[in-house]
């Protein structure tokens, strides 16, 4: 088993990684928790592949095990579901010494962060993430969060949990779409961080070729996770980094009520769209955008926007969580493996966004 620790003021944790976990889960959640009442998270997809396993293994060990399930989906997590997973806590009886499990993908991990935030001031929480977009990147670092109807994400804490435990294997449940959108998060870590990741990535010719190296894969996108986050803990500098492609994706998310675009396709278009702005801005080495672009064509993603109102996207992104008093941050690139944070002028970005198409499907002048 692979462990990777993270370190940060007041609170370590451990990742652990290793193939078939799931099924043996309670082992390590034993030795973190002497508590009676466990009360597991997740949704009806999920649940209804690895609930039964988690609740069993739980069971043998002697806990009282409640569940929680929601409704899949990006809409779930929402203020609606807060107050229905805390009235579920009180049903419950939950107390302090009570420790809240995410079974699932990034929603479920996120809201079920959130509530244990939130909930008596504080409980305990594991992540048991069973996506890829959760396993390389929302399950890792203390982001916790629920949406609005104006913008994703703008409620929200930093509350770490006491263990990650990731299964690769799940994955192979994972529905194609789903799969490719987490993919995106596994691009950015490339792009802003590891120039051999990334050639390593555009190197994998399908899904299988992918699930060959994805215990690779995961390990080296929690170490740049773990990197970034040990030196800026509170999102205020460094960390900001991980956002990218994030200012244009979260806008559409929003712009489209979470309907159109899963979030890895939202952050693939916004990551290729911003290497075209800079590349057009003369801020990112030439031929850096067609790199994206063509990975993400090669793992199924989406690289432009279509017919959405720029003018209304635009005024979506003015309320994203990177804005200050001074402007709106970017994460930019100079390169494959080189991201920076810098503001742009919201009319270059507009104008840049309106350009005509070409036949190639990438916006220019």
């Amino acid at each position: 088993m692979q462990q990777i620790k993270m370190n940060l003021p007041g609170h370590e944790y451990n990742l652990f990684i290793e193939r078939g976990l799931i099924k043996a889960s309670s082992v390590i959640i034993c030795e973190l928790f002497k508590c009676k009442k466990i009360v597991i998270v997740s949704d009806k997809n999920v649940f209804g592949i690895y609930g039964k396993t988690v609740v069993e293994d739980l069971m043998v060990h002697g806990y009282e095990v409640h569940t929680v399930i929601l409704d899949p989906g990006e809409e779930s997590k929402s203020i609606e579901n807060l107050q229905y997973i805390y009235d579920k806590l009180l049903g419950y009886s939950a107390n302090r010494d009570t420790v809240l499990t995410a079974l699932g993908g990034g929603v479920v991990g996120d809201i079920t962060g959130f509530v244990a935030s939130t909930f008596l001031r504080g409980v305990r929480y594991i992540q048991i993430p069973t996506s890829v977009v959760s396993q390389v990147d929302s399950s890792i670092g203390g982001k916790v969060a629920v949406n609005l109807k104006r913008g994703k994400n703008l409620i929200g804490s930093f509350y770490h949990p006491s263990a990650v435990i990731i299964d690769p294997e799940v994955l192979n449940t994972l529905d194609e779409r789903y799969f490719y959108d987490g993919m995106a998060e596994v691009i950015k870590y490339g792009i802003i961080r590891d120039e051999e990741l990334f050639s390593n990535l555009e190197g994998y010719k399908n899904k299988n070729d992918i699930l060959a190296n994805i215990e690779y894969i995961i390990s080296r996108c929690c170490d740049i996770k773990k990197e970034i986050v040990e030196k800026d803990e509170k999102d205020t500098g460094e960390r900001m980094l991980l956002n990218f492609g994030h200012t244009i994706g979260h806008g559409l998310e929003a712009y489209y009520d979470y309907k159109r675009y899963t979030h890895g396709e939202a952050v693939a278009v916004g990551m290729c769209e911003i290497s075209r702005i800079g590349e057009q801005l003369g801020l990112i080495k030439k031929g850096t955008k067609d790199r994206v672009k063509e990975i993400l064509e090669q793992f199924h993603l989406p690289f432009r926007i279509e017919g959405a109102d720029v003018e209304k996207l635009i005024n979506i992104m003015k309320n994203d969580k990177k804005s200050f008093d001074s402007g709106l941050n970017f994460i930019l690139i100079r390169k494959i493996g080189d991201a920076y944070i810098d503001k742009l002028d919201l009319n270059d970005v507009k104008r840049l966004l309106i350009a005509k198409e070409d036949r190639n499907g990438i916006n220019k002048n």
